[in-house]
């Protein structure tokens, strides 16, 4: 697969190139179904009389077409002989859909117009010890970068590649493993441990930048090409990708968590200002003189 039969690359193929396989359809009507969820709820809450931030919706709408070029676009299908077009799809899947989706808040928006036994349920299950294991920090993030390391150091990138379906299934269980790391950092919605620090969250985001520079430099170094189907050009240029695009992509969805942190910094400011200027204000009152009548 390495030589005959490569799909140019230019741009003609670069537009046309899109797959419609059972798989690609199935998550097209998946994205399709929670969009047209996500704005009917919208504009439930609109019409009720409560705001809804439109950058919220801007990124959750962002984060599922993130999906969809993932999965379906050229870059599925440029992914089968080039390296790098599989990295593009892996940084889609782990590090650009899943904090856009997060930072969208899909669960707050269900939780605002559910009726009450649907509320219960939901937050009984994002609360529930399975999901809080599944999502604590610790194993999330060992799971979130060292499943790279598994996956593309090992044979098992060239055995997902040669069985389609194995390839699909991977994808998706990158991208919910994804989601399970960004959704405390970034998010807003009410799941178990987004109330960790903002330093921790900075922190958590930092540690990792090395240990995916260690992975582009580990398929750099490596003599044999990344599957049967790259090239070692392809596969050197497709850690070059990782590398430079996971770090610009980490330090890009620091900016969240930062302004995240300073909003907090300083409602807690006003909060103190407000305390305190009644309680001098209190104090001078009782402290001043009554005037004469």
């Amino acid at each position: 697969m390495s030589g005959a039969g490569r799909l140019a690359w230019n741009a003609h193929t670069a537009l046309s190139s899109w797959v419609f396989s059972p798989f690609s359809l199935v998550v097209l009507a998946g994205l399709v179904a929670a969009a047209s969820w996500y704005l009917q709820a919208e504009w439930a809450l609109c019409a009720s009389g409560k705001r809804w931030p439109g950058a919220r919706t801007a990124s959750f709408l962002a984060g599922l077409v993130a999906v969809d070029l993932a999965l379906q676009s050229p870059v599925a299908t440029f992914s089968m002989w080039y390296f790098q077009a599989h990295v593009v799809q892996h940084l889609l899947l782990m590090v650009v859909a899943p904090p856009l989706l997060a930072i969208g808040a899909p669960l707050t928006v269900f939780l605002e117009k559910s009726k009450k036994s649907d509320r219960i349920a939901a937050l009984a299950a994002v609360n529930s010890k399975p999901f809080q294991f599944l999502t604590h920090p610790v194993p999330v993030w060992f799971l979130y970068y060292f499943s790279m390391f598994a996956f593309f150091l090992t044979s098992a990138l060239n055995f997902a590649m040669l069985h389609i379906w194995v390839m699909d299934l991977v994808n998706l269980a990158f991208l919910f493993t994804a989601a399970f790391f960004w959704w405390p950092l970034v998010g807003i919605d009410p799941v178990p441990h987004s109330n960790m620090s903002h330093g921790a969250k900075l922190t958590n985001l930092l540690i990792g930048i090395p240990v995916e520079s260690f992975l582009a430099l580990a398929l750099i170094s490596d003599p044999r090409p990344a599957a049967s189907m790259y090239t070692m050009n392809s596969t050197r240029a497709g850690a070059a990708v990782l590398w430079i695009g996971a770090e610009l992509l980490n330090l890009i969805s620091m900016v969240p968590v930062s302004v995240q942190w300073w909003r907090s910094g300083a409602r807690q400011k006003r909060r103190y200002d407000i305390r305190y200027g009644i309680g001098i204000a209190t104090a001078a009152s009782l402290s001043s003189p009554s005037p004469e009548i």
